[in-house]
């Protein structure tokens, strides 16, 4: 079993998805979203899921500093904001094969967990 999780280093989020597996002896791939950002094919995959406007951190001081509160585009248009600034994603997000998770998820993971013991 092998789960990619999309995050950063300073994430506490991101930092705990990456010790659930690691106690778990799952191996984790882990993209540094400071480093590279999530391709715009990865985007769509959880967009497909949970709607573009849940890979959205309202929260995150990247929103604030761009003027993004009163900012109206398309799907399509978030996700090409988002593929050039990851720093606007929730994080963590993780995937397993076709399985697709966003924020902290623990239920979520120990499924995946049991399905592949």
């Amino acid at each position: 079993m092998e789960v990619q999780i999309f995050g950063t280093k300073k994430s506490s989020d991101t930092r705990k998805a990456q010790r659930f597996f690691t106690e778990r002896r799952v191996k984790v791939h882990f993209v540094d979203l400071n480093e590279r950002a999530a391709s715009l094919g990865e985007l769509r995959r959880f967009a497909q899921k949970f709607g573009t406007g849940a890979l959205i951190d309202r929260k995150s001081a990247r929103y604030t500093d761009l003027g993004l509160q009163h900012a109206r585009m398309s799907d399509d248009s978030w996700l090409a904001k988002l593929a050039d600034e990851p720093l606007l994603l929730m994080q963590p997000m993780v995937r397993f094969g076709s399985k697709v998770t966003l924020g902290l998820a623990e239920n979520e993971w120990k499924a995946w967990v049991a399905t592949a013991e």
